[in-house]
Formats: C-alpha cells, structure tokens, sequence
C-alpha cells in the first residue's frame, strides 16, 4: 500500500511541474486544479491577454490589442490574385486592399499596384506588388445576409442576418458595380474582419426583367446578331434578337453580360 500511494505521489509532483511549464509563459492567476488519489493540487494563475478565458470575455483587455494581433490564420496567395476587399498582412500590419490595377513596366514585367487601408488606424498607402511576389492573405468570415434597404443619408446598405434578424450597415461602396442588383430579400455575401465588413457581393447569376427591348427595322438587311434591352434595374445589357419586353433572363453580374432566359 505504502508503494502505491508513493507512486501515486510522485505523479502528482509530475503533474504539477508540468503544469506550470504550461502555463507559467501564457497565464497568471488562473486556476489549475490536478487530482492524484486522495490530494488535490490547485495553481493560482492569471490569464494572459491572449488566454482562452479572456478571449470569452469581451469587456477584458482583449478589446485594445490592434486587430492584427487578433487573427492569426493565413493563406499564401500570388500578388496577381489580390483584389479589392481582400485582407492581407504586411510588415507586420493588417490592410485591406481598396483598389488594385495591373501594369507593365516594359523589361520589369507586370505589377500589381495597391492602395491599401490599414485595419488598425485607417490610414491609406499605396503598394507595389510583383505578379509572381508570395502575399499573405488573411481569412475572413463570410456570411449570407438579406438585403433590406438603402440608406441614403448614410450612404449604407441595410441588411439583415436572417437566423439572428441582427441588422448590419454595409458601405455602399464594398458593393462596387453590383449595386444595381440590389432588390427585396435577395441574398448577398459579406466578408466580416472582426464584425467589421471588407467585402460585399451579390449572387454571380440574377434574373432580371425586360421592361424595354430594341425592335429589328424592317428593311434594315440581315438581323444583328445581338441588341440593347433596357432591365428592371435601370442597367442596359446585349441580348440575342429574340428576348422580347416582359422576359424574365439571367445576367452574369461580374460582367453585366446575358446568360439565358430565366
């Protein structure tokens, strides 16, 4: 018996080193609890800023650690795949891309040029990233949300988590082109950075409804091959010659282009 209960002992003493090693670098304050027979060791620790149990909690300190320190998942991606919304890290930093265009610069080859809006302070800097140059790229949470409304005093869009019916404004322009699609209840997609919006878009394929097409003149030689339509939301697209007013068709919203009747 004598034997078991030492043995039981010095595992006690095992685990309780051990567990100070763990968590003697990260903790302070917090409480460890480590039973072996019939004792029990208890370590007093206090949680770093960075711990699990503060993380729970958003009224600690949490709160005033730079949003770059938060969010540690990464992806590899090519400067040519960069695009506007993307969150990135740079020199230590988190941007969002605002804008980004390709050039070429003769012999040099083709670049990426950025305007970049630091996460943490908001403030604008211009970039210049090769095509082939390794970027790191932050994952986002991207969520559905409903369209509601437009707000033109705060230049917003209203839409609402449709699980929760928690509301979220969203920047008209983290829409960019797509604005036009925006209609009742349609569902759209944002990419959230610590509940911030970065992106927003709206389904690659929308039906949408003539309410004006071009008749062909009689006399006027062959029949083009395509012609202007006039669509609910106010944009005009190339269609072929037989969609006539009142047709229901999809639009591929990345180009404004015709993919078929509806």
């Amino acid at each position: 018996m004598r034997a078991i209960i030492g043995a039981a002992v010095a595992a006690e003493h095992k685990l309780t080193r051990l567990a100070k090693t763990l968590y003697s670098s990260s903790t302070r304050n917090y409480s460890i609890t480590i039973s072996t027979h019939n004792t029990t060791t208890i370590i007093q620790s206090e949680p770093s800023i960075f711990s699990a149990d503060r993380c729970r909690h958003p009224s600690h300190q949490l709160l005033s650690v730079p949003w770059s320190a938060n969010q540690i998942r990464f992806a590899k991606a090519r400067g040519s795949d960069v695009r506007p919304g993307n969150v990135i890290e740079r020199k230590g930093k988190v941007y969002q891309v605002v804008k980004a265009q390709h050039s070429t610069q003769g012999r040099g080859g083709a670049i990426i040029q950025v305007e970049l809006r630091d996460v943490d302070s908001g403030n604008k800097v211009n970039e210049r990233f090769r095509t082939d140059e390794t970027v790191e790229k932050i994952f986002v949470e991207a969520k559905s949300y409903t369209y509601l409304y437009t707000d033109e005093e705060t230049d917003t869009i209203v839409l609402m988590e449709p699980n929760t019916f928690v509301q979220l404004d969203v920047p008209k322009h983290l829409f960019g082109n797509s604005l036009a699609y925006l209609k009742d209840d349609i569902t759209v997609s944002v990419e959230l950075f610590n509940d911030r919006p970065m992106s927003a878009s709206v389904p690659k394929r929308v039906t949408c409804t003539v309410v004006e097409a071009q008749v062909p003149m009689k006399g006027m030689g062959a029949t083009p091959h395509t012609k202007k339509v006039l669509l609910d939301n106010g944009l005009r697209v190339e269609v072929p010659p037989h969609v006539v007013t009142g047709d229901k068709i999809l639009i591929d919203t990345t180009n404004d282009s015709y993919i078929s009747r509806a």
